[in-house]
């Protein structure tokens, strides 16, 4: 026997040896994803998933076993699974794209593919019309500290809120979506400078909102109610003569996005049954959001920007100004969207009975969005 053929023979033998052990390495490892995959859902989601599958690294699932959750946190959470290539979500009649050939054969990983973007029926999860970044009275889970430049009452502020928006059922409407859902917000500020940290001013708001999304373009219809309330504290120390300011609204906003680099949003609203009763109903909105496509998505952050402008007719239509920019954090909590901003705001106060004062603050916050 020659040594060349000596030589063929053993790197034979290496590959029949090597070959089964590395396959079920493979086969392990897929294993470990698919229970993993399989607890996420279960702990996460309150999900059993009987038709979860991992070859490769890719984990698909059909649609029919994810009702009830938000498709895209489910995905982002077993995405963020360490040793996985790639999520899909089966729609009827779909079936699972063929993984890699081998584990030798190295593929790059694609990004997050929902092959169903929105999700229909009863409790879907998210919501059409995306929060306004700017908007000082947007309903979310937040906190920012506010250093008044030009404020009669105040100077050093703690800004809370906590509130956000569900959707209750959601359908397909011709080639687009449609949806109703609820809203609710409480705004509140305290007085830093005070002994007792004084609670000046809380804004309860709940609304319901009808919305509609075709591609990039999106449009709400709110009916809400608002009612501001003054703290005791706040009250016995100031004497601040209270005003019961309560009133209801309808709104409209339309908004348009540019892919996942800017969007643009406008609209307009109208006060009834509004107490005092001499407030004047109409006012405007517009605004412009940015997003930086630097650094990429799957870095878990981006830069974001937005600026939204105000006009009431009770103000004479002078402007409310806000901008905000910072950074957003993607995937916090698994399912969550953190964002980390710098804020400013120029215009008549948005809070409670002090909607005619003038005011100027440079603040810090923090905003959670589900």
């Amino acid at each position: 026997m020659t040594t060349r053929a000596l030589g063929a023979i053993v790197a034979l033998g290496l590959v029949l040896l090597l070959a089964p052990s590395s396959a079920a390495a493979l086969a392990s490892e897929d294993a470990f994803v698919a229970g993993y995959a399989a607890a996420v859902l279960e702990r996460d989601f309150k999900l059993t998933a009987p038709s979860l599958r991992v070859e490769n690294g890719v984990i698909s699932v059909e649609a029919a076993d994810l009702a009830g959750a938000d498709r895209a946190r489910v995905v982002a959470a077993l995405q963020a699974i360490r040793g996985v290539a790639r999520v899909e979500v089966l729609e009827p009649g779909m079936t699972p794209s063929p993984p890699p050939a081998s584990a030798s054969e190295p593929t790059p990983t694609p990004p997050v593919r929902v092959l169903s973007e929105w999700q229909s029926g009863l409790l879907p999860g998210g919501s059409l019309f995306k929060p306004l970044i700017a908007d000082p009275r947007w309903p979310h889970f937040a906190a920012s500290y506010q250093h008044h430049q030009r404020d009669p009452q105040l100077v050093d502020v703690a800004a809370v809120s906590f509130g956000e928006t569900f959707s209750l059922y959601r359908d397909r409407l011709g080639r687009g979506w449609w949806e109703v859902g609820v809203q609710a917000g409480v705004f509140a500020v305290f007085d830093l400078d005070a002994f007792s940290k004084d609670l000046v001013n809380a804004d309860y708001l709940v609304a319901f909102p009808l919305s509609y999304r075709y591609a990039d373009f999106s449009a709400m219809f709110r009916l809400f109610h608002q009612s501001s309330h003054l703290g005791d504290e706040f009250l016995l120390r100031t004497k601040t003569a209270r005003v019961n300011l309560s009133y209801e609204s309808v709104d409209a906003k339309l908004s348009y996005e540019f892919g996942d680099l800017a969007r643009i949003y406008t609209g307009a609203g109208y006060l009834f049954d509004q107490d005092p009763p001499h407030l004047k109903p109409w006012s405007i909105q517009y605004g412009l959001e940015y997003t930086s496509p630097w650094p990429a998505r799957d870095k878990g952050w981006r830069p974001v920007a937005g600026v939204d402008l105000q006009h009431r007719e009770e103000n004479a239509w002078s402007v409310d100004f806000s901008a905000r920019a910072g950074v957003q954090l993607d995937g916090v909590l698994a399912t969550r969207n953190m964002q980390l901003l710098i804020e400013y705001f120029n215009g008549r106060s948005p809070n409670g009975q002090f909607y005619r004062e003038k005011i100027e603050y440079i603040g810090l916050g923090t905003h959670f969005h589900f």
